[in-house]
């Protein structure tokens, strides 16, 4: 069940910059789904959208506390 007081951040089991971990861990998926869909959908749509939000999200997302 999700959490309300769980708030979105970026993950310390980070590939990149910890954005697909900070979703994955705030909605309670498995990273390495939401990763591979997120790496599918930057190759369908030719980087530039999904590239854009990643760079975006990992500047505006907070990093985990310890």
């Amino acid at each position: 069940m999700l959490e309300m007081n769980n708030k979105l951040h970026r993950s310390h089991d980070k590939v990149l910059a910890g954005v697909c971990g900070g979703f994955a861990e705030h909605y309670g998926w498995d990273a390495a789904m939401i990763r591979i869909f997120y790496a599918a959908a930057m190759v369908f749509t030719g980087f530039f959208p999904l590239g854009l939000i990643y760079i975006i999200a990992a500047v505006v997302m907070p990093e985990a506390d310890a």
